[in-house]
């Protein structure tokens, strides 16, 4: 999703004042051709607003709630629920917890703490919508961003959702507008108001028996996955063969 170049221009000129565009670029880490292109499509990427303000030790959250379609971004803001904390918690990491609290149990000790890899994991996406998902939540998305299902699932799969896609999604979930570009990797848990610290908590507070279900879900669809990327590579092999 982008912003209009005109409105950009102007809050850059809001925050920056005479800073040069090629300071701007520098600061914010992208290429001055970049944004050049950018404002002469006269669209701006939400990417490069979002690195220009992280530039500018600006909160990104309120930074894009000065654009049109984000103004209520801020106010959307709510804490994650439980739910929520926990599918940003990977899948090695989530298997961790379990042995560690297995093995604590047979020697009579203390589980050994995880320590969390980075909230945005290679099926984030997917465990944050079966998260907030209400059964139809993405039929509800598609229909209402005018996109075909089939392409809201290529982008599930290859575990990637615009800003846009994110936050329909969250509004439709009624839970926090920033959450679902927490796990697109777009916003950090910080970025998005998260208390430092919830995923563990989280994390600690769940029945071992709750994340051994939450664990068997999230490898259902690991296999399910493997399965069709095994047979597809078996139909691709089984062409070169045939072609000789």
């Amino acid at each position: 999703m982008t912003v209009p170049a005109k409105f950009f221009l102007q809050w850059l000129s809001s925050v920056a004042g005479a800073t040069t565009q090629a300071a701007v670029c520098r600061a914010a880490g992208i290429k001055r051709s970049t944004l050049a292109q950018q404002l002469v499509r006269g669209r701006v990427s939400l990417a490069t607003v979002a690195a220009v303000s992280r530039s500018l030790d600006l909160p990104v959250v309120a930074t894009l709630s000065e654009f049109p379609h984000f103004e209520d971004l801020s106010s959307g803001m709510k804490p994650p629920t439980e739910a929520e904390l926990l599918s940003q918690i990977s899948d090695a990491d989530l298997l961790q917890e379990i042995l560690n609290r297995n093995g604590a149990a047979e020697n009579l000790t203390a589980p050994l703490p995880v320590q969390l890899s980075p909230g945005h994991h290679k099926s984030s996406v997917r465990a944050w919508l079966d998260a907030v998902d209400s059964s139809d939540l993405r039929v509800k998305v598609a229909r209402q961003a005018a996109i075909a299902p089939q392409n809201l699932s290529a982008q599930i799969s290859a575990n990637r959702l615009t800003a846009e896609l994110a936050i329909a999604s969250a509004r439709i979930a009624e839970v926090g507008l920033t959450n679902g570009l927490v796990s697109t990797g777009f916003l950090s848990p910080t970025e998005a108001g998260w208390v430092p610290g919830s995923r563990e908590n989280a994390l600690r507070g769940t029945p071992t028996s709750s994340l051994v279900s939450l664990a068997s879900h999230r490898l259902d669809i690991l296999s399910r996955i493997l399965r069709r990327s095994e047979e597809d590579s078996a139909a691709v092999q089984s062409v070169w063969e045939n072609l000789g």
